[in-house]
């Protein structure tokens, strides 16, 4: 048992969710009404399709699967992937608290003109989550960086149809948020934004630290 606890002894970063949950929960019953609405032309263009709900769900296993397989796998790629994450997060939860904000995107789904499965769970979602605390987009943002934690990892790099796979549904869930019209094209924008700055941080520092570190190595020239 100790071992094991020993083992495993960087779970302690997962009770940020605890932490996270509540923040988030608190804000979306309190920013209901007074926010700032969110739109761009870009979103004009955008048609809604529930077909998009399928990748959208989809991001829950995609996160917990990235974040479980490097807690079992790999404790350094762990730390750096929850790092991105977890700061990030904090970061839109910050947003989201001194800058409430929202959209007003969401069609009237009794008025397509078709009823579907998927449009039934659409309408689910929109009964149980609401259309604030948007910008940036989380779902955006986590999707880059379980992407990028995938692509750096040295033990994924053989395995080039997880790679892709990953790449596909990165791609996928952060245009789905936008044709369901759970986000505009601007939160979109902006959480690519925010991932730029996570990577330099996360990855960039450390890429730039292990270079210090090779050149600061003598090198051993038997001559």
């Amino acid at each position: 048992m100790k071992q094991l606890l020993h083992k495993y002894k960087h779970a302690w970063v997962l009770f940020y969710f605890f932490i996270y949950i509540i923040w988030f929960y608190a804000l979306e019953k309190k920013v209901t009404a007074n926010y700032t609405p969110i739109q761009i032309w870009l979103d004009d263009y955008i048609p809604f399709n529930e077909w998009f709900v399928i990748p959208y769900f989809l991001w829950f296993i995609y996160i917990f699967s990235t974040v479980a397989y490097f807690f079992l796998t790999s404790r350094e790629d762990f730390y750096k992937v929850t790092a991105f994450l977890f700061i990030g997060m904090t970061i839109c939860l910050v947003i989201y608290t001194i800058w409430p904000n929202g959209q007003d995107l969401r069609p009237d789904l009794s008025r397509l003109g078709r009823d579907n499965i998927l449009i039934r769970i659409v309408n689910t979602l929109y009964s149980t989550d609401t259309s604030t605390n948007v910008c940036p987009s989380i779902h955006v943002f986590n999707s880059i960086g379980a992407n990028i934690a995938v692509h750096r990892s040295e033990a994924l790099k053989k395995y080039k149809w997880i790679r892709v796979s990953s790449a596909v549904l990165m791609i996928l869930i952060s245009l789905s948020t936008m044709f369901l019209k759970q986000h505009s094209a601007f939160d979109a924008i902006t959480a690519i934004a925010l991932s730029v700055v996570m990577y330099f941080l996360v990855y960039g520092w450390n890429d730039s630290k292990q270079t210090s570190k090779v050149k600061g190595k003598k090198v051993f020239a038997p001559y």
